[in-house]
This record gives structure tokens, C-alpha cells and sequence, in this order.
């Protein structure tokens, strides 16, 4: 059913299940078989953990998606070197293989960063598969004490969660790096300072907007809506079912091309990284009828940082609502 912006649609069962079985079974492999040969890389007379740091002594930090490593970055920078596997904002993120490289960036991280709530699973996969004591795993879900039947995994998008991110990396760094903990401590007030950008946004939108609502292809960006104060009218079980790869029941999709057809919404979400002919027909449906799109991303945008990013979400919300415009593309 589903067809990827660069892929060829994928299979039938569950997105979680699809990442599980396309990327573990070779990413576990490929692990084993790459760390032999992959040594460790831990600057002569360093006081860090052995294949912690870069040959100029800078800490390996490894995120699972590029919205975390753009974090990373801000808070540690010019002491981290960080690398995201996932930063392609033009494929369906849950369609991932391994590569030797990204096993021989697994040996050695120091800090690994994942979303958690089953998003990334692949990712504890093939860290566990290399063993490193000294590695510390900040997972958003963890950090955020989230339970594993938390439905909507798009952390991101919620603003409560990145400064919760950035305050547990800190404390990580500091540990490593107790040498530049104050540099830490200010680049976290910096990017939260950089976050009110957004929560303004968002603030001044629900303001200006009581009573707004949204339908939804899935729940990528459902924590925004929600902090902006949109109704999400579009049913969580549709929601849930495109976003597992399932096909929605009838009713669901029945109800879903009336909230586009009757114009009984005032914006129409969608996953711009993941469409398939059933979502077209209901942008197709969403024209007709003259309600505003807006594409939301499961992948930072090659062109933005994270704060940038949400606050161009906002801005499209807002254009949406104020000038009938479509926002289909970021970049």
C-alpha cells in the first residue's frame, strides 16, 4: 500500500516489525563481522574510555536519527564529533539497512542517542551487538519515563522533549569532560533559549486560533498539534493503521474523506516522507475542496537545525490557517 518518496513500497506487516526484519538480521551481521576488523581509535594518554574519541580527541557521539545529532552537536560543540545514520529526508526512515560504517561508528561511540518507543529498535539491536561498557545510551522514551505502550513514537515533535535530551546529555558530558562542563552548561542555555523561538510559535498560534482542526494521514506530528492547540479530528485508529503500513478500515477512511471533502477541517496534515495512493487521494481530495496542506517530516530537512525546523512547522500551520496556503515541501 505504502510508497516511499524514494523507495519502492514496502511489505504488509507492521513498520516496527518491517524495521526489525530488513535492518537486524543484516545490521547484527554486519556488526559481528565489521568489529574485528574495525580496532579502536582512543587518543594516546586520554583519560576517556578506549575508542571513545576521534584521533583529535574530540568525544564520538551516535544518534539514530539526525534530529538528535543536530542536538548533540549544539550542546557538545566543538568538543563532540557527532554522526547521525538516519539523516535522508527524502526516504521513509523505518526502510533502513546497516552498512560497515555505521557498525564501525557503533564500536565507537561514546554516546549513543535513540528515540526509543520501538521507532529505532534496530538501533539497540546493533549497539548491543558491540560491546562497549563505556558507552552510554540516552534514549528519549527513558529520559522522557514513557512507557513502552506510549502510542505515538514521534518524540520529537513534542516540546517537552528535546530540552529533556539536551539536560541528559549534558550531565553525560560533563562526566567525560568534567573539564568543559561549564562550556556544556551554557550551550544548553543557549539552545533552550533558541527553543522559546519555537514554544512562542506555538503559544501565539493557539492564541490566534481557538478551536482549529487538523486531519491527519498519521501521527508524526500529532505532539505539535496538540501543544498548538488543533483538534486532531481524524480517527487514532486510522492513524495508527497508516502509520503501521495497514490499510484503515472502510469507515475510518470514509470518515476521513468527509472531514477533507466537506471541509470540516481547516488543514490537512500529511507525512511528506511516506505517501501512498490512498494519502494521495485524500490530498487529492483535500485540493478539491480547498483545504491547506502541510507537510510534516519524520527526518530533519537537509537545510534546518532542529529549532528551525519545528518553527517553520508552525509558520506552514500558520499560513495554512491565515492564508488558505499549502506549505508540500521545507526544503
Amino acid at each position: 500500500m505504502r510508497d516511499s518518496a524514494s523507495e519502492s513500497s514496502v511489505s504488509s506487516f507492521t513498520r516496527r516489525d518491517f524495521v526489525k526484519r530488513a535492518g537486524l538480521g543484516g545490521a547484527v551481521a554486519l556488526v559481528a563481522g565489521v568489529l574485528a576488523a574495525c580496532g579502536t581509535n582512543g587518543s594516546a594518554g586520554s583519560d576517556a574510555a578506549v575508542g571513545t574519541e576521534s584521533s583529535d580527541g574530540k568525544i564520538q557521539v551516535l544518534a539514530a536519527e539526525n534530529e538528535y545529532g543536530d542536538v548533540a552537536s549544539q550542546i557538545g560543540g566543538e568538543y563532540v564529533e557527532v554522526t547521525s545514520i538516519i539523516s535522508n529526508p527524502d526516504t521513509d526512515p523505518h526502510d533502513f539497512e546497516a552498512t560497515p560504517s555505521d557498525a564501525k561508528l557503533m564500536s565507537t561511540a561514546a554516546i549513543a542517542i535513540e528515540n526509543g518507543l520501538g521507532y529505532d529498535d534496530w538501533f539497540d539491536e546493533m549497539l548491543s551487538a558491540s560491546e562497549n561498557a563505556d558507552r552510554v545510551v540516552i534514549s528519549a522514551q527513558q529520559t522522557l519515563g514513557l512507557s513502552d505502550d506510549t502510542e505515538n513514537p514521534h518524540l520529537w515533535y513534542d516540546p517537552k522533549t528535546m530540552p529533556a535530551v539536551a539536560e541528559a546529555l549534558v550531565a553525560e558530558l560533563a562526566k567525560i569532560d568534567p573539564d568543559h562542563s561549564d562550556d556544556y552548561q551554557q550551550n544548553l542555555s543557549d539552545f533552550k533559549d533558541a527553543l522559546e523561538s519555537y514554544t512562542s510559535k506555538l503559544s501565539d498560534f493557539k492564541q490566534s486560533h481557538p478551536g482549529a482542526a487538523a486531519a491527519a494521514t498519521e501521527p508524526v506530528a500529532n505532539y505539535l498539534l496538540d501543544a498548538a492547540g488543533i483538534d486532531i479530528k481524524t480517527p487514532w485508529s486510522l492513524q495508527s493503521a497508516i502509520m503501521n503500513d495497514q490499510d484503515p478500515s472502510a469507515q475510518d477512511a470514509n470518515t476521513q474523506m468527509s472531514l477533507l471533502s466537506d471541509k470540516q477541517v481547516d488543514v490537512f496534515v500529511y507525512n511528506q516522507q511516506v505517501t501512498s495512493s490512498l494519502t494521495q487521494k485524500w490530498l487529492d481530495a483535500a485540493g478539491a475542496a480547498e483545504v491547506p496542506v502541510v507537510a510534516v517530516y519524520e527526518t530533519m530537512p537537509d537545510d534546518l537545525g532542529y529549532v528551525d525546523w519545528m518553527c517553520a512547522e508552525v509558520d506552514a500551520l500558520e499560513a495554512a490557517l491565515s492564508q488558505g496556503q499549502s506549505t508540500t515541501s521545507l526544503s
